[in-house]
């Protein structure tokens, strides 16, 4: 039988540290509660923690509807937590809340055990926890908490489902001329050389290519690997940070995309953060966390800074030239009237609209481009290797 070893509070308010023996954990919570202790912390020998994995966007929101529902229908949070941990399907998660579980008994707050697993909850999640139990209105922040969530991920959906169509259509386009270079090229090359004749230049080109493929691949791919290596070690530091992501936000239609979803981002983020009454100056430092850009970061935080000083918020985005006049005008009168988190609730709500039209945009832009490009690599060394043969047949007319 498994054996476990845990640490509780007794009901004087010691700790106690020891073993159990028992078929399941639960079965070993159950019975330690029998005794009439609070689990601090429970684990099975051999095992340590919570399993490592992926924790999606959807079982987060999952678990903070669920959560909201039972805590608005008046469980206590002890109770709600096992629930959860009991049902949760993300064995990871599972693993997370048994924690946090535990932690609450012991007499955190709910806020203080969620902060210990930034994996599943953010800075943003436990600051509107936070503020929903000192508010008393936990089971609302949840609420808005799975809202935002919700809006979030589709809009993540939203710019990903921008690129995948390009990114399929290149990589084939990619494997079609390797395959060629490699395994269909030198046929026409032994072909060639059998009859001696002189080769055109886009023949000799494209040969010269599969030549330089099959003897020097290793160079080539140690060399694509070394420049992606590279670009991401630069884009760690700070400065390089800055460089992509101004650059990004230059290119034609795709940094529209970007600029849009980032509006939508921070105003939102913002907006539930101030609505759930989290501080502003601490709105806008963890907004700024999870900008996304570097750029859009700086523009935030130099708002923070001009907020802090007693002045405006929409001075510092204005400036910056990342927002759009609309955006920076709608946060003023929101700030004059007092009106801020509904404010920039409305401007979310609109960037999700225009970002699905720039997503439209780009997409309908790249789809003739990558069909053009495919047919350009392949059928330009298709027609490269029959120029010789069309000579060929003139020669013997």
């Amino acid at each position: 039988m498994p054996l476990f070893t845990y640490t509780a509070r007794t009901t004087t308010g010691d700790l106690k540290s020891s073993t159990v023996e028992a078929p399941t954990r639960d079965a070993a919570i159950t019975q330690l509660r029998r005794q009439r202790l609070a689990i601090v912390k429970i684990t099975e020998e051999g095992k340590k923690g919570p399993k490592k994995g992926a924790i999606k966007m959807r079982d987060t929101v999952i678990f903070t509807r669920q959560f909201a529902t039972m805590i608005g229908a008046g469980l206590p949070l002890v109770q709600a937590l096992d629930i959860l941990a009991k049902q949760t399907e993300n064995k990871v998660l599972v693993g997370i809340v048994r924690q946090v579980l535990f932690d609450v008994e012991s007499g955190h707050t709910v806020a203080d055990a969620l902060s210990k697993h930034p994996r599943a909850f953010s800075t943003l999640y436990v600051n509107m926890v936070a503020a929903g139990e000192a508010g008393g209105i936990l089971d609302t922040i949840l609420n808005r908490l799975a809202l935002f969530l919700e809006k979030t991920e589709a809009l993540v959906r939203k710019v990903k489902s921008a690129m995948i169509y390009p990114s399929v259509i290149l990589a084939v386009a990619v494997i079609a001329v390797i395959i060629m270079l490699i395994f269909v090229i030198p046929t026409f090359e032994e072909m060639f050389a059998s009859v001696n004749l002189t080769l055109p230049l886009p023949t000799r080109v494209v040969i010269g290519a599969s030549q330089l493929l099959q003897n020097y691949w290793w160079m080539m791919a140690g060399a694509a690997i070394a420049t992606v290596l590279a670009i991401k070690r630069f884009y760690g530091t700070p400065g390089g940070k800055l460089r992509i992501d101004r650059l990004l936000l230059r290119i034609p239609v795709l940094g529209d995309v970007l600029r849009k979803s980032a509006v939508s981002r921070f105003t939102r983020t913002l907006g539930t953060l101030i609505s759930s009454g989290v501080s502003i100056l601490e709105g806008l430092e963890i907004t700024a966390k999870t900008a996304g850009n570097r750029v859009v970061q700086d523009a935030i935080m130099a708002s923070r800074s001009s907020i802090a000083g007693g002045e405006t918020i929409a001075g510092p985005l204005s400036k910056s030239g990342v927002f759009p006049p609309m955006v920076t005008s709608m946060i003023a009168v929101g700030e004059s009237t007092g009106n801020l988190d509904e404010m920039l609730q409305k401007i979310a709500d609109f960037y999700d609209d225009e970002v699905d039209v720039a997503v439209s945009g780009l997409l309908s832009l790249l789809e003739p481009i990558m069909i053009i490009f495919l047919g350009v690599a392949v059928g330009g060394m298709i027609m490269a290797m029959y120029l010789p043969i069309f000579d060929m047949v003139n020669a013997v007319q």
